[in-house]
């Protein structure tokens, strides 16, 4: 089975392009920057794995991913190569993106991106959902809504 898992931060904003023919497709562009669990010499480390996603994931993309932006995104792994101007092979490796989503509040997106840096700001301790034993549904706290990534 090829699965990948990234939870990691957009180190620009996607990159968009349109296949050609009859019916072109939106085909996004972004690298995640992942941390890894180890330093090397006391300084954190990341990878920055490149992604590519295709069709209306690609356009949601555009339009609400920037840069900074802490994202979660699953797929596949894929491997290439070709042969460059210099005639130098050149081997690829990408995620091709299956799912995407936000993996932060809106706050704290826009926190990280104005301070210009990528480390990962606590979540706001927001009074957790409980559930109502009556009727079985969540009783949802006053000002979640600043908490949605979305409107």
């Amino acid at each position: 089975m090829n699965k990948v898992v990234l939870v990691g931060r957009l180190t620009r904003d996607p990159e968009v392009r349109y296949s050609q023919g009859d019916s072109s497709t939106a085909v996004a562009r972004y690298t995640v920057a992942v941390d890894r669990r180890f330093k090397r010499d006391n300084e954190p480390t990341a990878d920055f794995i490149p992604c590519v996603v295709f069709g209306r994931s690609a356009e949601f993309a555009e339009k609400y991913f920037r840069q900074g932006m802490r994202v979660s995104v699953s797929g596949r792994i894929q491997t290439g190569s070709y042969t460059n101007k210099d005639g130098v092979r050149v081997y690829t490796t990408d995620i091709i993106v299956e799912e995407q989503e936000f993996a932060e509040s809106r706050a704290e997106s826009e926190a990280n991106r104005g301070s210009g840096s990528f480390q990962y700001s606590a979540p706001s301790q927001a009074p957790a959902p409980s559930i109502d034993a009556g009727d079985g549904f969540m009783n949802i706290p006053d000002g979640i809504d600043e908490e949605l990534p979305f409107n």
